[in-house]
């Protein structure tokens, strides 16, 4: 193949290309010419034009980004597209080097025969619809240069008409031109003349005529005639009115031979056309932006001077022609006029991924400067990355997400063989001492109660796992009763006592001075307060000290179990109360436990309405945790009700749920409803007894309805995590929760927000702030 007539160069010191190469080449019809080595290459690309400059991996990616520099360096392809073939696939190669040579595109190994055939295709069209402009514009000039020359030399066809007799007399060119035999050549009608004149032409050709003689105005039109051989030609006529010696009329002028110009023009419309196809049809946004400077000379804006029907689809911009990016987004960040404004200056193209947080997006972009420098003028071709970013950045959250949570199960199953190996040991061992000295009733009564005490540890860990299916699910049901807190400590310091006693340690119990009672299911939060006394037994070294506190804190009741142990890292504070995670992991298996226990703690404290929280200096510091519940309402020492009081007392009973992210809101909220009259809610508590308790997120909610049972939820709609429409729904979609009524509780009160609660389930709908009446009317 000869090298002109390749419109493609391949450059790669590989002796056989690609096949795929060949074939898509064949198909599009179009010829390679293979430079095996870059030498060969760059002589080439210094005597011949090129559609497209394909440059291949032959294993060293600075041989190739070098080769690409070279070639975008010698004049004549500075503007040529080069794409960099056949490199290794997979995230670790090096692609962006290639891009900053100049590479505009860069295929993997293997080769996609429809990404390359596209790719081919469209800067081939490109290359040749450049051609065909450059050509027809060049037609164009040549047209015009011959005419001027024409009328210089006087080539042109000069005739007059004497209007009155109505005479058209013309030289040989207009004879020949208009069709006019020899015989007429001294005078013919100018009707003779009409008679070579396009039949679409002819009544504007009159209009004009007719105008310039009645007026005196100078004549001018364009218009078509017949040619001797068939088809037709363009003519411009031009002439003016002037009075002869004899007192009549006379028109003179000349038709000049359009033909060549208007041909060129057609040819150059139809090359626009097709750029103009080519521009809008391609998915890709494009632009042509004018960068604007300060009064320093520094890029600070641009203006939109083109746009293709892709641009809107890739910005949401829609009318940004005539427009600066400024004026559209103020706040678009100024490196973008930076990067644009040096590739005007400088004419490097670029290649990059960024971000323009003002429209919310990332950009893929490709900028090459067009035009002269003084112009100022960029080229932008672009794609919206913006989906494929964030799913990015999903797929790597869920990988270590899915990491974290592999890591956390395979601890917790080597965590759970090991703590089901300690009390499997002796048990195994005490069966075995039995069968062999069953004569020795001391000895064998010893082993009875270390098998005893290690089932029973077997029983407590088994217990644990139900305890959390049982609260991840939902069917942990509380048995509430009014209970004395002085009593469940007391207890839980009893199933305690023999882990901190084995441990060496001092337990400090500080009962408080008076009764604190709550409504609680007095078996779980001896739960909660024994797993407490036992973390701080675990995580103490041996004879430490413990102390166990409770008091009064406004209506809330306050119970500490703090200790001087290993302590916690701040920034762990919150990890602790993760499902299977343990403090102090360099002890782990020293102090024995699955890592639930802390979690169970949260979940049941938080289905009695309360919340716990942990504190620490640091390692080696010691920890506190606080656990608040809600203290039940005070009994009144009334007399007691007769049976029509009983009747109306059971009907008034409620329980009531607040839900409110802002604690001061819910904590308002309650003390507004403890200030109502007798047919408030809270003013009964103690008569009728009704509860309130408060949630500050709907997930918190959704496990406290379980256990807690409300007749009533206060719901605010705005809350962040989980909203209140979220919450509503999920209520209502438990045939157990059909009674609850759900009254919402925002700051949004038009008609569509009413309409929207009412969608999702709420019974009534309150504005913020609600007045006392309505929410007696509420609770009414």
């Amino acid at each position: 193949m000869t090298p002109g007539s390749a419109s493609v160069l391949f450059i790669c010191e590989r002796p056989v290309p690609d096949p795929v190469l060949g074939r898509v080449a064949d198909e599009l019809g179009e010829t390679v010419l293979h430079a095996r080595s870059v030498a060969a290459g760059l002589e080439q690309v210094r005597h011949h034009d090129f559609a497209l400059m394909l440059v291949g991996y032959a294993g060293d990616v600075g041989a190739l980004a070098a080769t690409i520099r070279q070639v975008r360096a010698t004049r004549r392809s500075v503007h040529t597209p080069v794409v960099a073939l056949g490199v290794p696939a997979g995230a670790g190669f090096p692609v962006a080097p290639l891009y900053e040579a100049g590479a505009v595109a860069v295929l993997t190994e293997p080769l996609s025969p429809v990404i390359l055939r596209a790719k081919l295709r469209f800067y081939i069209d490109a290359f040749q619809a450049s051609a065909e402009r450059r050509r027809a514009e060049a037609d164009l000039i040549d047209a015009s240069a011959r005419l001027e020359s024409i009328i210089a030399a006087a080539e042109l066809g000069v005739w007059s008409w004497d209007i009155g007799p109505d005479r058209v007399a013309g030289d040989d060119r207009i004879a020949a031109l208009f069709g006019i035999p020899d015989a007429m050549g001294d005078g013919a009608p100018v009707a003779r003349y009409f008679e070579a004149i396009h039949p679409d032409d002819v009544a504007a050709v009159q209009a004009l005529l007719s105008d310039a003689v009645a007026r005196g105005a100078p004549y001018d039109a364009t218009f078509r005639i017949r040619r001797a051989g068939g088809g037709w030609r363009w003519v411009i006529a031009r002439g003016s009115v002037a009075p002869a010696a004899d007192g009549s009329a006379r028109m003179r002028g000349v038709v000049i031979d359009a033909s060549r110009q208007f041909e060129a023009e057609q040819q150059l419309r139809l090359s626009e056309e097709r750029y103009r196809t080519l521009f809008d049809s391609i998915d890709e946004g494009v632009c042509v932006i004018e960068i604007l400077y300060d009064n320093t000379g520094q890029p600070c804006d641009y203006r939109f001077l083109e746009t293709n029907p892709a641009f809107v689809k890739h910005t949401g911009l829609a009318n940004a022609i005539g427009r600066s990016i400024r004026q559209i987004a103020p706040l678009h960040e100024r490196y973008w006029f930076e990067i644009y404004g040096r590739v005007a200056a400088t004419g490097e193209a670029v290649r990059f991924v960024n971000e323009a947080r003002e429209l919310g997006r990332w950009f893929d972009v490709y900028a090459a400067r067009i035009g002269p420098p003084e112009q100022h003028r960029v080229a932008v071709v672009f794609n919206d990355i913006t989906e494929r970013r964030k799913g990015e950045d999903a797929l790597r959250q869920m990988a270590a997400d899915l990491e974290e949570a592999n890591r956390i199960k395979t601890e917790f199953l080597a965590t759970l063989a090991h703590e089901l190996r300690n009390p499997l040991a002796p048990l195994r061992s005490g069966l075995q001492f039995i069968r062999r000295a069953p004569e020795d009733p001391a000895a064998v009564a010893r082993i009875h109660e270390i098998m005893e005490r290690q089932l029973g540890q077997l029983v407590h860990l088994v217990d644990d796992l139900l305890d959390v299916a049982r609260i991840t699910r939902g069917q942990v049901a509380l048995k509430r009763e009014r209970i004395d807190l002085a009593g469940v400590l007391s207890a839980a310091v009893e199933t305690s006592m023999p882990l901190i006693e084995a441990a060496r340690h001092q337990l400090d119990l500080r009962l408080p001075q008076e009764t604190l009672v709550v409504d609680a299911d007095p078996t779980r939060l001896t739960q909660v307060v024994s797993n407490l006394l036992n973390n701080a037994a675990r995580y103490t070294p041996r004879g430490g000290s413990i102390v166990l506190a409770a008091e009064r804190d406004g209506s809330d009741a306050v119970i500490a179990v703090s200790d001087n142990g290993i302590g916690i890292d701040p920034a762990r504070l919150e990890e602790v109360f993760k499902m299977f995670t343990q403090i102090g992991e360099g002890r782990r298996h020293a102090a024995g436990g699955l890592g639930i226990g802390l979690s169970l703690v949260r979940s049941l404290v938080e289905l009695h309405g309360g919340s716990v929280r942990a504190s620490s200096a640091g390692t080696n510091a010691g920890s506190v945790f606080t656990v608040r519940l809600p203290l039940a309402p005070v009994e009144p020492t009334a007399p007691a009700p007769g049976p029509a009081d009983a009747a109306a007392a059971a009907r008034m009973a409620r329980r009531v749920l607040v839900v409110d992210d802002n604690r001061d809101a819910a904590e308002t909220l309650v003390a507004v409803l403890g200030q109502l009259g007798h047919q408030a809610l809270v003013a009964v508590l103690g008569q009728l007894g009704h509860q309130a308790l408060v949630a500050n997120d709907g997930h918190q909610a959704l496990r406290m309805m379980a256990g807690f049972q409300p007749d009533v939820v206060f719901l605010d709609l705005g809350m962040p995590g989980m909203s209140g429409f979220e919450v509503a729904e999920a209520i209502r979609r438990e045939p157990r929760y059909a009674g609850v009524r759900l009254v919402a509780l925002t700051g949004w009160g038009g008609e569509a927000d009413r309409e929207r609660s009412a969608r999702a389930g709420f019974d009534r709908h309150l504005t913020k702030p609600a007045t006392t009446a309505a929410i007696e009317e509420a609770l009414a």
